[in-house]
């Protein structure tokens, strides 16, 4: 492996609108297009050759690969072509690397084939919105989307903290400041208290990955600014038990209430693939925190969120999974398998017979 054939790699992928590149030893490179593995038709990878693009990578940042890695989030950028969020890991003993492609363009959510309603969720002066979903299915280009709806319409000072950071803000009416953690910052839970002190209007941080990110994220939604965050969840009911069950049992009554009072929406997606093999695009489950939704958080009654997103689909837009699915279905965009196989419910066919 040579600088000119890792260039070429990563130029591929953009043309081919990949999602993911995969370095791995004994492996060629690998492609994630549309949801599916391709392999490439280089030769399979040495030890050198991983070693070699994670060397390349690290030398950007002005740094040498660590010779007791485990695991590295870190960033890339091939001038005039493109940025790679780069996941660099060790297995067998070996390095490997993934690296996730990210568009040049932040897409609008009609482009992106997201619901309106998220705009309407934006408005929002202050609280908590999460997007949530697996990995690999579109939190990080959502949320983007939000950020740049934000910075199209409202006069705000945005602080994003991530890890790393993925795609780039110019500001527009809005100014956004983009810190990355080991550079900008070492901890989302001291860049959060960092940023109260910076006049913050809304905060993106990248990912509630521990307790103390989640207890700072509350709280600055609680002192009046907008939060934007992610979780690995796929459901408003999961997240809400995601969050409360990071705190010790004596105080999750308490989380509970204070969620209620904050939390402004919930959106959860996964990507599915249309009829036509060219198009992915994301199925979404959007709660709004009406005063019903509040009273179920704060009583944990969450077996009951799902019916009343159900119920607010017209006055609220709100939507669950299935009902998204069923219109995807009755739009001829996805096949009923594909909608079957996504789907958490066991009836889903019935519900597309009689709803």
């Amino acid at each position: 492996m040579d600088i000119a054939t890792f260039t070429q790699i990563l130029e591929i992928a953009f043309e081919k609108r990949v999602s993911d590149i995969h370095f791995e030893v004994d492996t060629p490179p690998l492609f994630r297009a549309r949801g599916h593995l391709i392999h490439s038709k280089l030769s399979a990878l040495t030890p050198q050759d991983t070693q070699f693009i994670a060397s390349t990578v690290m030398e950007q940042h002005g740094r040498k690969l660590p010779e007791d890695l485990k695991e590295l989030d870190t960033s890339y950028t091939l001038p005039n072509v493109g940025r790679f969020r780069v996941s660099v890991f060790r297995q067998r003993g070996n390095v490997g690397l993934v690296m996730r492609v990210i568009p040049h363009h932040i897409g609008t959510f009609q482009e992106l084939n997201l619901p309106p309603v998220l705009g309407t969720i934006t408005k929002a002066a202050n609280g908590l919105i999460l997007v949530c979903g697996p990995t690999g299915n579109g939190k990080s280009t959502t949320i983007a989307s939000m950020i740049r709806h934000i910075n199209d319409n409202f006069n705000y000072n945005v602080i994003t903290i991530e890890d790393p950071i993925e795609f780039i803000f110019h500001s527009n009416k809005s100014c956004i400041i983009q810190r990355e953690l080991g550079i900008d910052t070492d901890s989302f839970g001291g860049a959060l208290k960092s940023a109260m002190r910076m006049d913050p209007d809304a905060i993106m941080v990248g990912e509630m990955r521990d307790l103390d990110t989640i207890d700072a994220c509350v709280k600055a939604a609680e002192t009046g600014h907008l939060v934007l965050s992610t979780l690995h969840t796929h459901s408003a009911a999961s997240t809400i038990n995601r969050i409360v069950g990071y705190f010790p049992p004596q105080t999750q009554e308490n989380i509970r209430q204070r969620l209620a009072e904050i939390l402004v929406a919930t959106v959860s997606l996964r990507l599915v693939r249309g009829k036509s093999a060219e198009i992915v695009l994301p199925a979404m489950e959007v709660m709004y925190a009406t005063s019903t939704i509040k009273a179920c958080i704060r009583d944990g009654h969450l077996d009951e969120i799902e019916s009343h997103i159900e119920k607010g689909r017209d006055e609220y837009q709100m939507q669950t999974l299935d009902q998204h699915l069923i219109q995807l279905c009755r739009q001829d965009v996805i096949a009923l398998d594909e909608a079957k196989r996504i789907s958490r419910s066991s009836d889903l066919e019935r519900k597309l017979i009689y709803y």
